[in-house]
């Protein structure tokens, strides 16, 4: 599945929920993190939209009128990769509770 990321500024965080209010754009996987828990000093959160192109598309122009920025390729990809070395470690965390 593709995904697209975004970057929102702390003061505009309320807009999100109005993003997610489209249907269509309501039914892909959304993950919603916050700089700071991903060891990053800004001001900012970051929601990942992964799913159809056609639930993408949406979302961008979407995130285009709230003045989202869209992270490029290569800012994509480190922050995708800070989202999953989050998961696994909390996934490793409940292992180790449930283990």
């Amino acid at each position: 599945m593709t995904y697209v990321i975004f970057e929102v500024k702390t003061e505009e965080v309320s807009k999100i929920n109005q993003m997610l209010k489209d249907d269509l754009v309501s039914r892909q996987s959304i993950l919603n993190r916050d700089a700071s828990s991903l060891n990053i000093k800004r001001d900012v959160s970051y929601i990942k939209i992964e799913g159809s192109e056609e639930g993408l598309k949406k979302a961008k122009e979407i995130a285009k009128e709230f003045k989202f920025k869209k992270l490029n390729n290569k800012e994509s990809k480190e922050i995708n990769i800070k989202i999953k070395e989050q998961e696994d470690s909390a996934a490793d965390g409940m292992g180790m509770i449930f283990g």
